[in-house]
């Protein structure tokens, strides 16, 4: 069954072994095992709901409070604490476009908040309900999950928006084709949610983002349906897909999309390569890049992150036994770990291989082969288990992300990691931070930091700590020109640095459109455009 104040099934758990533990207790001292409030206390706390009995909307305690917060860290403290602010009023579950139709009216005629609600795998606050204001209905997409059409020929799908990602693959793998969009949250979250906050997935280098995958749809809007038509390309005015790409359920709610499909690739293969620094990595992501080398993937691992991989990854004897071989190759202290990915026919994965070689090689690059590439695939959606592991240790982790060019991503590393590392030294507390870039483009790539550190005693005084972390690395990130989400949206979270990069012409123009498209105000308000 799935957590309800945590991530994922609650019978999977990411061990941390003792190298493990000494690791943490030696970075950051040892944790204070937190006192988690439970199921029923909690339930006990859920106020009555403010709406009228009415068709599609279950008001029980338990079904709002599972549909109160996703998985941001915030969102993390007040589950495990019990102190949730704010919850639904009531949840609606609707099986059709017809049924949404109605939900939308309701809320349009009797003034209800309506937040669209995919998976719940949020990490930046876009699925809570805000504290002031009239009732709030959330609308569960979970029974939308089906493939209503399929155009073979132009390798066009049509999903409900509700669909999670292994049941979509699953829909498609049976005819023989594939998606390719594997986020980190994959087995829960839902093809809604991915274009809502403009997702990339973990293969994006081979298959894309969802922004090149997603040829139209429909949304029921409060002012009436949106048609989004499929073509292959158009030139008759602004394309109105890019305005609901990225729109965070404040137009209206998604309910069908038709993405672009492709056959089953004939070979996928994951392989493993340690650079001697991270300037040499570095230049030699930015290479294969800019040269075009057919990847599906290529993950590049910094110093400490690569530490805390090894440390991780399993045997002692064998890790041992790769640190002295790459030591003897000249990748000692200050290694760094690329995990590359090929997907396609036999020939091309041969050709993509070589050609990453030839280039790695030029930079210190040192060939591993395909167990340390099986080794992240056994646990590519595992990872985020981990976390709950750390926190019933007494530990809290949470990453920022962003995406510059290549010019300016050497420096804002430097300038996020450094200001992370001084944010609670005023508490007398310690932090560590590791970085990855993710995915990569010829002109940048996007940067992944994780800050882990300890939490408080109280839990106010952990997220005044994560709040310190936050404000930190996001005015690092606005101030060294990166973008505040490369794939997480805006939500609650990431709001208040939106200006910065929109400008306040640009946000009063998207102010503008939810405007024509929820008169009321009433769609998901305070998220991505709070004043709005």
């Amino acid at each position: 069954m799935r957590r309800w104040n945590g991530w994922g099934d609650d019978g999977v758990i990411f061990p941390l072994e003792e190298a493990g533990r000494s690791f943490l207790e030696s970075a950051l001292g040892p944790g204070t095992v937190p006192h988690d409030a439970a199921l029923e206390d909690t339930l006990s706390r859920v106020p009555s709901s403010r709406l009228p009995a009415r068709r599609l909307v279950r008001t029980g305690a338990e079904e709002r409070l599972r549909h109160a917060r996703g998985q941001s860290f915030p969102d993390w403290v007040a589950l495990r604490s019990g102190r949730i602010s704010a919850f639904p009023d009531g949840v609606a579950h609707p099986a059709t476009e017809e049924e949404v139709r109605e939900l939308v009216a309701l809320c349009v005629e009797e003034g209800i908040r309506l937040i669209p609600y995919g998976g719940g795998t949020s990490v930046v606050g876009h699925v809570n309900p805000v504290r002031d204001g009239g009732p709030v209905l959330t609308v569960a997409m979970d029974r939308m999950r089906s493939l209503t059409a399929l155009d073979e020929s132009s390798r066009l799908g049509t999903f409900q928006a509700g669909v999670q990602g292994p049941d979509l693959e699953a829909q498609l793998r049976a005819r023989g084709l594939t998606l390719g969009h594997y986020p980190q949250s994959f087995e829960y979250s839902t093809l809604g949610g991915w274009i809502a906050t403009r997702s990339s997935g973990q293969q994006a280098l081979g298959y894309g983002r969802i922004e090149q995958l997603f040829a139209g749809g429909r949304m029921e809007t409060p002012a009436g349906p949106l048609e989004l038509p499929s073509f292959p390309a158009s030139a008759a005015g602004p394309d109105l897909r890019e305005l609901v790409l990225g729109s965070e359920g404040r137009l209206g709610v998604l309910t069908r999309a038709t993405v672009r499909v492709r056959p089953l690739p004939e070979r996928e293969e994951f392989f493993g390569l340690f650079f001697p620094s991270w300037e040499g990595a570095f230049e030699a992501a930015r290479e294969m890049a800019q040269a075009g080398v057919r990847l599906s993937m290529l993950r590049l691992q910094d110093e400490p992150e690569t530490r805390v991989s090894l440390l991780l990854g399993g045997s002692r004897r064998l890790t041992a036994m790769l640190e002295r071989y790459l030591n003897l190759r000249g990748a000692g202290q200050e290694k760094c770990l690329a995990i590359l990915g090929c997907t396609g026919t036999a020939r091309q994965c041969r050709e993509g291989r070589r050609e990453a070689l030839r280039l790695s090689r030029r930079r210190g690059g040192l060939w591993v082969g395909r167990p340390a590439g099986t080794a992240w695939l056994k646990n590519r959606f595992l990872s985020p288990y981990l976390r709950n592991t750390l926190w019933e240790k007494g530990y809290a982790v949470d990453t920022m992300e962003t995406a510059l060019p290549w010019s300016r991503l050497s420096g804002a590393l430097q300038a996020i990691r450094a200001g992370l590392e001084r944010a609670l030294e005023g508490e007398g507390e310690r932090t560590f931070a590791t970085a990855h870039l993710s995915r990569v483009y010829p002109d940048g790539a996007s940067l992944y930091v994780t800050c882990l550190f300890r939490a408080a005693e109280d839990p106010d005084g952990t997220l005044e700590r994560w709040r310190l972390l936050k404000r930190t690395a996001s005015l690092a990130i606005t101030e060294s020109g990166g973008t505040i989400s490369h794939q997480h949206g805006v939500g609650l979270d990431h709001a208040p640095y939106l200006k910065a990069e929109k400008g306040a012409l640009g946000l009063a123009a998207l102010t503008g459109a939810v405007r024509a498209l929820d008169p009321a105000g009433i769609m998901n308000p305070g998220k991505l455009l709070p004043e709005c």
